[in-house]
């Protein structure tokens, strides 16, 4: 006999009533399915007394992600302004102009849920592209935003972003595997 499952209430991500086509700063997290490091690794100074910052060494799928990541400024009114790949992650600031996005003729997008909202339209048009060419599926569903709302918010992303190969390298908990 059928037995319905029980799943976990999951939290809704998205602002209900906020339009995601809206204009302005986007700061997005996608992250890797089951946390595999695929992506990148965080490679250590070297050198006797190294002051460097830890680098990213993108693999040949974080390459993959980098070249989907930077072809979305191909979309007019997207601009993809700073991004890290870090081994299991990736964290991007998106800029939209609604102004210059051109919607698909039939008016909707071709994102998992139904939208016409660009944000969405772009994050599944990514994950597609990159899913295609590496040949598997490796993201985690959905994805986290957050609507940068001024010029300080906007700062401390971009801060996060820069320093976030540095944290990955020093944190015992990442830095291991």
């Amino acid at each position: 006999m059928y037995q319905e499952k029980e799943y976990a209430n999951r939290k809704e991500l998205r602002i209900k009533q906020y339009d995601y086509s809206s204009k302005g700063a986007y700061y997005v997290t996608m992250c890797i399915k089951d946390r595999k490091r695929i992506l990148s690794d965080i490679i250590k100074p070297v050198g006797v007394g190294a002051l460097d910052d830890p680098k990213v060494r993108l693999t040949k799928i974080g390459e993959i992600a980098e070249k989907y990541l930077l072809s979305s400024e191909n979309i007019p009114g997207v601009t993809v302004d700073r991004y890290v790949i870090m081994p299991d992650h990736i964290h991007v600031i998106i800029f939209l102009d609604p102004d210059k996005y051109i919607k698909r003729k039939d008016g909707s997008s071709k994102a998992p849920t139904p939208t016409n909202e660009m944000l969405p339209h772009i994050i599944s048009t990514f994950k597609r592209f990159c899913n295609k060419e590496i040949g598997n599926n490796i993201f985690q569903r959905g994805y986290i935003e957050h609507i940068v709302r001024d010029r300080n918010d906007y700062e401390t992303r971009i801060r996060y972003i820069c320093e976030n190969p540095i944290r990955w390298y020093y944190d015992k908990l990442f830095g291991e595997k």
